[in-house]
């Protein structure tokens, strides 16, 4: 017996290793991904954005393609990767699925890296002898291959229980891309540990696409996780001599898109570099406070399980199953400290190492805490689903009164109707989760994986739910196609040939609508006639909107769901 195996602090029996179908795993993961993904207009912030970048360089062409562009404005927060990708989908299934439904299909290929590199990844460091569990007396512990595949299920489930990643990996932005690159990273690191050509290639081609996805915010921790990974320490420092491969690749591909984009655009070139130098900066005490406040809630449940892991395998920090993991959450954690204001587009790149870590705890949990787990996941899916559907009866029966008058502030004007066919679909996917917890009651089952199921069965059965019977709800409130086609309506009556708009405070999410729905281009030229002003309804009563006074208002609307936000369309003198 090695002293690997005596110390190591994972206590199992092979029973606890019994397989999970792989339909089940698969049929979750599509459920997860599928749902909400098409079928729904683009959402008004960066869905909408990246939808537009898209459309720019399929209907502009040229070096829209190297520059992502919305319209004329130059989008230098993201990289050209997706801009290509869904331009390319576009091009070759618009025709038939449309540009909007077309552009959502590269959401399925960052979803299909993000999961099997995570799941591959972990499989690989898992069934490694650091990562197996203590051996039994009289035997009876699971092989390295049936614990390395539970392991990779657990993690894999973990991602998909993680709440706060649930609506971004369903938008057209660069969040759901720069998790894929950092998942296929982690993967490449751990192929580099048996098949190091092959590892240091798909290492450098994640970093690589990590910053054509989002400069330097979205490489910089990947690109020092992967370097912290050779530590003299780690059982990749054998394999050192692979890195200047990794570093060639890298370079490569970056160079391939640097040296044609800098010799054009000065304008998008010098907007790239100032958001990537103005996204860092030194903490901030409000900054971090909240960051402190909303990590909790964005990566439960895996948070705790991943503290734990580092706590219990504290001995073994330098093993890749540690190591790797640990570097990619210790450097996406120390950009957060950095970054000018970090939102959930930055939280979203602990998500994959919070999960592999996660999964690597459950082996030195004791029984009576994981039953507590389950448990935690049966009353709390539980609640969020009876949730969903009170919130639709309030919604379409006026009951109860005070959440009906609440949805109805946020949804004013909104005429509902009920689809009995999603009601139908709904109340399967509920009479499945109930199911599914009776199996877990009645069956007692012993497989480790039990609770990551419920979890990730039930955050996913709450999003079908919310989707089936909000979704009509949500793109009322959340979409401008009504105000793109008022406004289109006004220019048409307004507008003489050959007379451009400019935008005023109009912002990049307001902007990729217009131009997604109505092919609207607002222009920087500041001698057009017509401007459209983004304001409020309090600045235009209390006066201190721009040309409050002195310009002719043509048109006046916005979003009906929306209280505050307004728009105008004016008509001004070309001195003004």
């Amino acid at each position: 017996m090695s002293p690997i195996t005596r110390s190591t602090p994972a206590r199992l029996t092979a029973s606890a290793t019994a397989k999970l179908p792989r339909l089940v795993l698969l049929g979750l993961s599509l459920a997860y991904i599928l749902a909400g993904l098409f079928m729904r207009d683009p959402w008004k912030t960066d869905d909408a954005v990246g939808l537009a970048t898209m459309i720019t360089a399929l209907r502009e062409g040229g070096t829209t393609w190297l520059w992502p562009q919305v319209g004329q404005l130059a989008y230098a927060e993201e990289g050209p990767l997706i801009t290509w990708a869904g331009a390319i989908c576009m091009q070759l299934f618009g025709p038939w699925l449309g540009d909007i439904t077309a552009g959502r299909l590269p959401n399925l290929l960052w979803f299909a890296i993000t999961t099997g590199s995570v799941w591959y990844g972990t499989y690989l460091v898992g069934r490694r002898a650091e990562a197996q569990p203590l051996a039994l007396p009289f035997g009876g512990e699971p092989s390295s291959r049936d614990y390395g595949r539970m392991l990779a299920d657990a993690a894999l489930l973990l991602l998909l229980a993680t709440v706060g990643i649930l609506q971004r990996t369903h938008e057209t932005s660069v969040v759901p891309a720069i998790m894929a690159w950092q998942a296929l990273a982690f993967y490449g690191l751990a192929r580099m540990l048996d098949r190091p050509t092959s590892g240091a290639i798909t290492l450098g081609v994640a970093l690589a696409a990590a910053f054509l996805t989002r400069g330097w915010v979205g490489a910089l921790p990947i690109m020092l996780a992967a370097l912290v990974a050779f530590h003299p320490r780690g059982a990749l420092w054998a394999r050192r001599q692979w890195l200047p491969l990794t570093v060639g690749v890298t370079a490569v591909l970056i160079l391939a898109w640097w040296i044609p984009a800098s010799q054009g655009s000065e304008y998008w070139i010098s907007n790239w570099k100032t958001w990537n130098l103005s996204s860092f900066s030194w903490p901030s005490l409000s900054d971090f406070g909240r960051t402190v406040r909303d990590l909790p809630w964005y990566l439960w449940p895996t948070w705790p399980l991943a503290l734990l892991a580092v706590w219990r395998w504290r001995e073994w920090l330098y093993a890749p199953h540690i190591w790797f993991a640990l570097g990619l959450a210790a450097f996406a954690a120390l950009e957060l400290v950095f970054l000018e204001e970090p939102t959930d587009a930055e939280f979203i790149m602990l998500a994959v190492p919070c999960a592999v870590l996660g999964a690597f705890s459950l082996p030195t949990l004791r029984r009576g805490v994981v039953n507590t787990l389950d448990w935690f996941a049966v009353m709390c899916f539980s609640l969020t689903l009876a949730t969903a559907w009170l919130g639709w009866v309030a919604l379409h029966f006026g009951w109860p009164a005070q959440i009906s008058r609440n949805i109805a502030r946020q949804t004013t004007g909104y005429e509902p109707s009920i689809s009995w066919v999603a009601f139908a679909i709904a109340l399967v996917i509920t009479l499945a989760w109930a199911a599914l917890v009776v199996w877990r009651l009645r069956s007692h089952p012993s497989a480790l994986w039990r609770g990551t199921v419920l979890s990730a069965s039930g955050l996913t059965a709450t999003w079908i739910l919310l989707v089936l019977l909000w979704q009509p709800a949500v793109d009322y409130a959340r979409s401008y196609r009504d105000m793109s086609a008022e406004l289109n309506a006004a220019l048409a009556q307004h507008r003489k040939p050959g007379e451009c708009v400019r935008g005023l405070s109009v912002g990049s999410g307001q902007r990729a609508s217009l131009l997604i729905f109505d092919n609207l281009t607002l222009s920087y030229d500041s001698k057009c006639p017509l401007v459209l002003q983004q304001t409020t309804r309090e600045r235009l009563r209390d006066g201190n909107a721009a040309y409050s006074d002195g310009a002719t208002e043509l048109w006046r609307g916005g979003r009906r769901a929306d209280r505050h936000e307004t728009f105008r369309l004016l008509r001004v003198n070309h001195s003004r």
